[in-house]
């Protein structure tokens, strides 16, 4: 008994019909009705009955029927397990994340997981949060880590908080004091992100909830623009935290002006993630966990993650 030849006896069954159940196997009618013959020798028993053309089961068939279904679906259900066992070997995730996490802890979570699943195949597409929520509904990201000013309530999307990480000012040189109320951004020219970026829209708003409008010194730079700019004296800018590193003067706001931004890990609600996402994603919230790397993080950042992924 092998499984083409259950496969062909189901669809004979199914359709009443050794021609018809041919087309279906996309076989010669002659083979297949060949193969009928010898699971019916092996068996000892007829499978159907052949009476002027009219095929119907014999009480052999009826009770071998549901058996051969069975094998055949536990004969499916191994082959698509071991095919996403295969997935880890060759699979392809496409990530998406903001400038300030591709150039802060973003490396290590991927340079950690590439160590464990060499053959994934990694794509890593950099922009704001704006533009990667849009181009993940789109079905172009499988994966992205989003930043905003609180959890996202996109109904489409399943997200799962990793990080609250303070934003900050940097500026050419030390601005006067150590704590900086929203207000007294109103007198700093700002090197400004270009549209999508959520640092942006929180550093705007925040401004107008204060009652007047940022002024740019310049504005519609991605990541390393605004950094450059910064160091050649054009203006101040507003960071997260990661991004600040030693490099330039930090200024933290003051307390409760709400100047900080949720990292989230988010893929499509409606799209079951393949093997290959579902390890990225697992990695991604198990390196944001680890108790070492928790406790390595750097002032004005605090893991939302409370155990291992």
């Amino acid at each position: 008994m092998q499984f083409h030849q259950l496969a062909y006896f189901v669809a004979v069954a199914e359709h009443r019909h050794f021609t018809r159940a041919a087309e279906q196997m996309r076989v010669a009618q002659p083979s297949l009705s060949q193969q009928i013959r010898a699971l019916e020798h092996d068996l000892g028993a007829p499978l159907f009955h052949r009476i002027r053309g009219n095929v119907s089961l014999t009480e052999a068939g009826e009770t071998l029927l549901p058996i051969a279904r069975r094998i055949l679906a536990e004969a499916e259900t191994a082959r698509l397990a071991i095919r996403e066992l295969d997935e880890l070997d060759r699979g392809r995730v496409r990530l998406g994340a903001p400038p300030s996490l591709c150039t802060g802890l973003l490396p290590a979570m991927l340079a950690a997981f590439r160590r464990r699943y060499p053959g994934i195949q990694l794509e890593l597409h950099e922009s704001g949060s704006g533009d990667l929520r849009q181009r993940l509904a789109e079905g172009a990201l499988d994966l992205a880590l989003l930043a905003g000013a609180r959890t996202t309530a996109d109904a489409g999307l399943t997200a799962t908080p990793l990080l609250l990480e303070e934003l900050v000012v940097i500026s050419p040189a030390p601005l006067a004091g150590d704590r900086l109320g929203i207000e007294e951004l109103a007198d700093v020219p700002l090197v400004m992100f270009r549209r999508g970026y959520d640092v942006r829209e929180a550093t705007v708003n925040a401004c107008r909830a204060a009652g007047f409008e940022p002024s740019f010194a310049i504005e519609g730079g991605e990541m390393d623009a605004v950094l450059e700019l910064v160091r050649a004296g054009v203006g101040a800018a507003v960071v997260p935290r990661t991004v600040a590193g030693d490099r330039f003067p930090v200024t933290r706001f003051a307390p409760g002006a709400g100047m900080t931004r949720v990292v989230q890990l988010a893929h499509r609600a409606d799209v079951e993630p393949t093997r290959a996402v579902r390890a990225l994603r697992t990695a991604v919230v198990g390196f944001v966990a680890d108790p070492a790397r928790r406790a390595s993080l750097p002032p004005g950042i605090e893991s939302l993650v409370d155990g291992p992924g």
